[in-house]
């Protein structure tokens, strides 16, 4: 933390619970064939890529993944699947990062899309934290900046628009891809794998 001006923080499974195999299961359940060959944490294919970058709608999103399920499967219950991995909010990491932010500048970076996001805000209520900015300077979601860890690009960008220098950075995630690209981009990082890290 030494020299450390800003933290920019990971939402999925840094900040908030996620479980990769929920939503592979309730795919399963929906009759998706393979599903964890369509999406998984270190590998995404192409819609995946261009739903998180805002490229393509969630309406187009949902239309794509309908055909793959059985017959008769609603929007809902798609939304429903897709939206399975998400999980709670531990009130202690709010807790640390409300901490942390009277010492450093605390910046958010997530590869994220728009119904992913929405079911963020509803499982954020569950806590005393209203909304996410109310915990950040800024937020920097890849489906509204149309880009998308972990190229590098993205973080020099995020790092202009956060007004500093990439050494004064300190970047937490969960995917080692990530990690990588945040390097590569002169950024320091820590390669969050449980709680106590």
């Amino acid at each position: 933390m030494k020299g450390k001006k800003v933290l920019l923080f990971d939402l999925g499974g840094v900040l908030i619970d996620v479980d990769y195999h929920k939503t592979i299961t309730a795919f399963s359940q929906l009759g998706v064939a393979h599903p964890s060959e369509l999406y998984n944490q270190f590998g995404q294919n192409q819609l995946f890529d261009q739903y998180e970058k805002g490229e393509v709608s969630s309406d187009y999103f949902i239309q794509q993944l309908k055909p793959l399920t059985n017959e008769g499967v609603s929007e809902a219950q798609v939304i429903e699947a897709w939206n399975a991995m998400i999980g709670d909010f531990p009130i202690e990491k709010l807790d640390f990062i409300t901490l942390l932010s009277k010492q450093y500048k605390c910046f958010l970076l997530s590869n994220t899309n728009e119904i992913h996001l929405e079911k963020v805000v509803v499982n954020l209520k569950d806590t005393p934290y209203e909304k996410l900015d109310d915990l950040f300077v800024k937020c920097f979601y890849s489906h509204l900046i149309g880009k998308r860890k972990p190229d590098v690009d993205t973080f020099n960008w995020v790092i202009n628009q956060m007004g500093v220098k990439a050494e004064d950075t300190l970047f937490i995630d969960d995917s080692p891809q990530h990690i990588e690209g945040a390097l590569k981009a002169g950024l320091e990082a820590v390669y969050y794998k449980e709680t106590s890290d």
